[in-house]
């Protein structure tokens, strides 16, 4: 979906309303190799033109699939995000004396609402994703020679007194004798 400025001009009076399924399995899987499968993504919302700017107000749903963090195995991720987004042309924004606002600003004559959906569909998938059945399960994975622990129970172990190895008891007076 890619709306080019001269075309915009046209909804200066009333916003342009768009419902759309998109298709960026295929760019998201490029840009992110951690993505093994992107559904159709649904998008509504409205595009308001105003005298410097152009708002962009959608609604995105989509499942993206990604391995799990513990076990590698495939999780569905559902998504449902708001999006707000200002664009403004170079010119326009080099005239905006106040620059708090975080604005898109367009190197081309269009606005490309493609890019706007994976840049958010990638910016809102979390770092560690679980399956239901390791975010239920109180066991943590482990290994030979290895396991993974709680934050609490680590800050347990630490505070526990040292076991010093009896071998090494003698050495241990040592340390604690003022002579």
């Amino acid at each position: 979906m890619k709306w080019s400025i001269g075309e915009l001009r046209r909804y200066q009076d009333e916003p342009l309303n768009f419902s759309e399924t998109v298709d960026v399995k295929k760019n998201l899987m490029a840009r992110d190799n951690e993505i093994l499968d992107v559904q159709p993504v649904a998008v509504t919302g409205i595009l308001s033109v105003a005298k410097n700017e152009y708002l962009l107000h959608y609604q995105l749903k989509t499942v993206v699939t990604v391995p799990s963090a513990r076990s590698l195995e495939p999780v569905e991720l559902p998504l449902d995000l708001s999006v707000d987004e200002i664009f403004m042309t170079r010119e326009n924004w080099s005239d905006l004396e106040d620059r708090d606002e975080e604005v898109l600003v367009l190197d081309s004559d269009s606005i490309d609402l493609t890019n706007s959906i994976e840049d958010n569909i990638l910016l809102a998938i979390p770092l560690q994703v679980f399956s239901k059945e390791e975010e239920a399960a109180d066991e943590l994975p482990k290994g030979n020679d290895w396991q993974v622990i709680s934050e609490e129970d680590y800050l347990q172990q630490k505070n526990q007194q040292p076991v010093i190895d009896p071998r090494l008891a003698k050495l241990s007076e040592l340390l604690n004798e003022e002579d």
